[in-house]
C-alpha cells in the first residue's frame, strides 16, 4: 500500500469525543475533521463498531478515515456501547440497543457545526452489518452506505451457520468476542471510573456462545436485523464488497439481485480484509473508490462511479493448492446487471466417478430451466446407479478457515488429501477454458441410514499432475433440506432429492484440467459432525450439477481500471515481540488422536500515540478420537494486555465446546488481572440440547 502524507485538506484529529446517548450513557468517538469544518461544513463518514479505536485497530483506522478527511469529508470512528472507551454493556451482536444508537449517532453527527447534514456509513464486517441494518431503518440523514464482507442474512450466510450447519467458525468468533468484551477502557480517556466500567463488562457482558446454541433453526432471534426479511426497507444506494477467500461472498450477488436501490458490487480475491489492504492480492485502491461513491452520493459530484459496471469481479486462474497465496493471477470482469443474461447454465450429471454432459447439445446455450424440482418425490430409474458413502470423521482438517483472515495460512489445501473419504465425481479434460462467475449448485439424489446427516459438496480444479485445488464448497444439513425455520428428521432409508448450493466463485478452469466434485457426509472442523455416524447412499444417474459458465466478453478488458492501493500513513508504532501464525494438523498414531491446532499470536507492540504497550495471543484446538462421532472437542484460549507505565491489566479466556448424540457441553473460563493481582474470576457450565443439528 502506498503512503499519502500530503492532502488536499489539513486534518485536524479529535481523539476523544464523547456522544450522549438518549439514557445518559455515552459513546467514544475518534473524529478526523478538514481544518475549516466548521467554516465549511462536509459531508461525515461514519464506522461503528467494537474493535476498541484506541489500540486493537487504531493503526488500520488511521490508514482510512484520515485520508477521508483529507479529501474534504468529516470521518467519525464510534466504539458500539459496551466496547472500547464507550460506557455501557454490549451483551450480542446486532442488538436493538445498539441499532437505537445508531440512529442517534447519525443524528448527533448531522447536526454538528462541522457536518453538512449529509452522512454516510462504511463498514468491513460487523461494521457492514450495521450499516445495512442502519440504512434499513432510514434515518433521513443517511444518504449511502459502503458495506464490506457483510450479510443480508444473519442465519444462512453468517459466521454462525451454513446451509444449517453449525460452523466451527462460530466457536472461533464467539471467542474473539469473549476476549473483546474483558478488556476495559483507557483510563486516560474515561478518567477514574474506568474500573467500574470494566468490572460491569467483566460481570455482565456474558457468554453470547450459550446464547448462540440456543438458536440452532432460523427463528425470531436470527430474523432481527437481517435485512433479507425486507429489501425494500433499504433505500439509500449501496456499495457491496467481498473476496473470494472471505466468507461473505454471497451476500454480495444476493443483494445485487433482490435490491431496489442504486447499488454496485466488487468482489476480489481477498480474505476478510478490506481492499486497500487485501492479501490475496492484487490489492486495489479501494479508499480511491470509496471516494468516487461518497463524492457522487454525499456531494453530488459525477464522478462516473455509477456507469461502471454493477458487478465488477477478478476472475481467478489456476494456481496450484496451498494455504496462503500473495498474489491470486488473474483479471477483472463487469457485468452491467445482475443476474446477468450472459451467465448461462453448464449442466453436468453424476454417474459413477464421472462427470458427464446432460446431454450431446451445447447445453451452455440455454436459459436454466430446473430439471428437477427439490420437493418433488423421486421415483427409482432403470437400472440406476447407487453408491454408498461414509465419510471419516475427520475429513475437514485440510479445508482451512469458512472466512479467511489471511493471517495464518488458512486456505485449503491440496484437496488430495480429503477425497479418498468423499465420492469423487471427474469430469473429462477440458478441451477448451472454462470460466464460472455466480453460484454453483448441485441436485442430489440419495438417502441415509439416521435421521440427521450432513452432505458437504466441494468443487476443484484437477490440474494434469492431478493436484486438487478447492475452487468453491457448500453443506447441507439435510434435516434442513426443506426449511431451516422448521427442520424435519429424515426417515432412514427414504430417498431424497436436495439442492446444496456452492458458494459463489469466479474462476477459470484451463484447457486440459478437469472438474472434480467431492461428496463427504462429514467436514470436521469446518462444521459440527452430525450426532452419529452416517451412512448415505448417492443415486449418480439421478444428480446433477449446474455451473454458472461464462462466455468471455469483449468489453472486459474495460473492467477494472482501479488505482493502485494507497491510505493515509498510521501514527508509529514498534513491534517488541513478533508475531507467530501457523495451522498445524497433527495425527497422534498412539492415541489415534487427531488435532487441528491454530496460533494466531499478534506479538507485543507499542503505540506511541496512546503510549500504550498491548498483546493479543489467540490458541485454537479442534481434535476427535477415532471415528467417534461423540469424541469432537472445539477449545480456544485467548490471552490479552494492556500496558502504560504502572497500569498493567491482562486477560485470559477460555472456551470448550463438546458433544454427544444429544447435547451440546459448553464451559468456559474468565480471568482477569491488574497488576499481578487476580481481580475477577468466573466459570460457565451449560448442557444445551441438538435440535437436529
Amino acid at each position: 500500500m502506498q503512503t499519502i502524507t500530503e492532502f488536499p485538506n489539513p486534518v485536524v484529529d479529535l481523539e476523544h469525543v464523547w456522544i450522549k446517548m438518549a439514557d445518559g450513557t455515552r459513546l467514544s468517538a475518534r473524529i478526523w475533521l478538514p481544518e475549516d469544518a466548521e467554516q465549511n461544513p462536509v459531508p461525515a463518514i461514519l464506522e461503528y463498531i467494537p474493535y476498541r479505536k484506541r489500540d486493537s485497530i487504531r493503526l488500520r483506522d488511521e490508514t482510512i478515515h484520515p485520508y477521508f478527511a483529507g479529501h474534504g469529508y468529516a470521518a467519525v470512528r464510534v466504539d458500539l456501547r459496551g466496547s472500547g472507551d464507550s460506557e455501557g454493556l454490549l451483551q450480542d451482536e446486532y442488538l436493538q440497543q445498539e441499532l437505537d444508537d445508531g440512529l442517534e449517532v447519525i443524528r448527533w453527527i448531522a447536526e454538528q457545526p462541522w457536518c453538512d447534514g449529509h452522512v454516510g456509513m462504511i463498514g468491513i464486517s460487523w461494521g457492514g452489518f450495521n450499516g445495512l441494518q442502519l440504512a434499513a431503518l432510514q434515518p433521513p440523514a443517511l444518504k449511502a452506505v459502503i458495506s464490506v464482507a457483510s450479510s443480508d442474512d444473519r442465519y444462512a450466510d453468517d459466521v454462525h451457520h451454513m446451509g444449517g450447519c453449525l460452523l466451527g467458525d462460530n466457536l472461533s468468533w464467539a471467542s474473539t468476542m469473549f476476549a473483546y468484551n474483558a478488556l476495559p477502557p483507557d483510563p486516560e480517556l474515561v478518567g477514574s471510573h474506568w474500573r467500574e466500567i470494566w468490572m460491569q463488562r467483566l460481570e455482565h457482558s456474558g457468554l453470547w456462545l450459550e446464547q448462540w446454541l440456543r438458536h440452532q433453526r432460523r427463528d425470531a432471534y436470527w430474523r432481527h436485523a437481517s435485512i433479507c426479511e425486507d429489501y425494500s426497507a433499504l433505500r439509500c444506494p449501496v456499495m457491496l464488497v467481498s473476496g473470494w477467500a472471505d466468507g461473505y461472498t454471497n451476500a454480495v450477488f444476493r443483494m445485487l439481485a433482490n435490491l431496489e436501490v442504486p447499488r454496485l458490487g466488487i468482489v476480489g480475491p481477498w480474505s476478510h480484509k478490506y481492499p486497500h489492504l487485501g492479501v490475496p492480492g492484487p490489492a486495489i485502491g479501494f479508499l480511491q473508490e470509496a471516494l468516487r461513491w461518497w463524492d457522487h452520493w454525499l456531494k453530488g459530484t459525477d464522478t462516473g462511479v455509477m456507469q461502471e459496471p454493477m458487478l465488477r469481479a477478478w476472475m481467478q486462474e489456476s494456481v496450484p493448492p496451498t494455504t496462503h497465496y500473495r498474489q491470486r493471477p488473474g483479471r477483472w470482469v463487469g457485468e452491467r446487471s445482475w443476474p446477468s443474461a450472459r451467465i448461462l447454465p453448464l449442466r453436468l450429471r453424476l454417474a459413477p466417478h464421472q462427470l458427464l454432459p446432460e446431454t450431446a447439445e451445447n447445453d451452455i446455450e440455454r436459459r436454466f430451466e430446473p430439471r428437477f424440482e427439490p420437493w418433488a418425490e423421486p421415483k427409482p430409474e432403470p437400472n440406476e446407479a447407487s453408491q454408498y458413502l461414509h465419510s471419516p470423521l475427520g475429513l475437514g482438517l485440510f479445508a482451512g478457515k469458512w472466512c479467511s483472515y489471511a493471517a495464518a495460512p488458512d486456505l485449503p489445501h491440496d484437496q488430495r488429501q480429503e477425497d479418498g473419504g468423499a465420492l469423487t465425481y471427474d469430469s473429462s479434460p477440458l478441451k477448451e477454458p472454462l470460466e464460472i462467475l455466480g453460484n454453483p449448485s448441485i441436485l442430489l439424489e440419495l438417502s441415509a441410514d439416521r435421521p440427521v446427516a450432513m452432505v458437504a459438496v466441494r468443487l476443484s480444479d484437477i490440474a494434469p499432475d492431478n493436484k486438487a485445488t478447492r475452487v468453491t464448497f457448500g453443506l447441507l444439513n439435510l434435516t434442513h433440506r426443506d426449511s431451516s425455520d422448521a427442520p424435519t428428521p429424515l426417515e432412514p432409508g427414504r430417498r431424497y432429492r436436495v439442492r446444496v448450493d456452492l458458494n459463489n466463485i469466479g474462476y477459470a478452469f484451463p484447457a486440459g484440467h478437469r472438474l472434480r466434485i467431492a461428496v463427504s457426509s462429514s467436514y470436521w472442523p469446518m462444521a459440527w459432525p452430525a450426532p452419529e455416524s452416517v451412512g448415505l447412499s448417492v443415486y449418480s444417474g439421478s444428480s446433477m450439477l449446474t455451473l454458472p459458465a461464462r462466455p468471455p466478453a469483449t468489453d472486459d478488458a474495460e473492467t477494472g481500471h482501479f488505482g493502485p492501493a494507497e491510505g493515509a500513513a498510521p501514527s508509529a508504532s514498534q513491534m517488541l515481540s513478533p508475531s507467530q501464525h501457523s495451522w498445524r494438523v497433527i495425527r497422534d498414531l498412539e492415541t489415534d488422536v487427531s488435532t487441528l491446532e491454530v496460533i494466531n499470536d499478534q506479538g507485543e507492540r507499542h503505540l506511541s500515540g496512546p503510549n500504550l504497550t498491548d498483546s493479543t495471543k489467540a490458541l485454537e484446538w479442534y481434535s476427535y478420537y477415532k471415528d467417534e462421532f461423540d469424541s469432537p472437542y472445539g477449545e480456544t484460549l485467548w490471552e490479552r494486555s494492556l500496558t502504560r507505565g504502572e497500569w498493567r491489566i491482562r486477560t485470559r479466556t477460555r472456551t470448550r465446546l463438546t458433544s454427544d448424540s444429544k447435547f451440546f457441553y459448553l464451559i468456559a473460563e474468565l480471568d482477569a488481572w491488574e497488576h499481578d493481582k487476580r481481580v475477577y474470576s468466573r466459570n460457565w457450565d451449560y448442557r444445551i440440547e441438538r435440535d437436529l443439528v
